[in-house]
């Protein structure tokens, strides 16, 4: 389980950031055998989803804020 919060975990900050992810040649391997995990335990994504994403707030939190300071560009708008 601790495999697909990580999987998830990385998904959700990719997503977010709109970096794309370059597959690798074992991915479909890899992801195949979560299928299996998946369709023995159908409640297995929503608990390991729910976990990624606490973990994804939580490092999220920890980014400095971000502020916004007018430019030559936003004053002439």
């Amino acid at each position: 389980m601790e495999e697909l919060v990580a999987e998830l975990g990385a998904a959700f900050p990719c997503a977010d950031l709109d970096l794309l992810l370059e597959p690798r040649a074992d991915h479909a391997d890899y992801i195949a055998n979560w299928l299996q995990v998946l369709k023995n335990d159908n409640r297995a994504v929503f608990t390991a989803a729910s976990h990624a994403q606490r973990a994804a707030e939580f490092l999220n939190l920890l980014q400095p804020q971000r502020t916004t300071e007018p430019t030559a560009a936003n004053e002439a708008a």
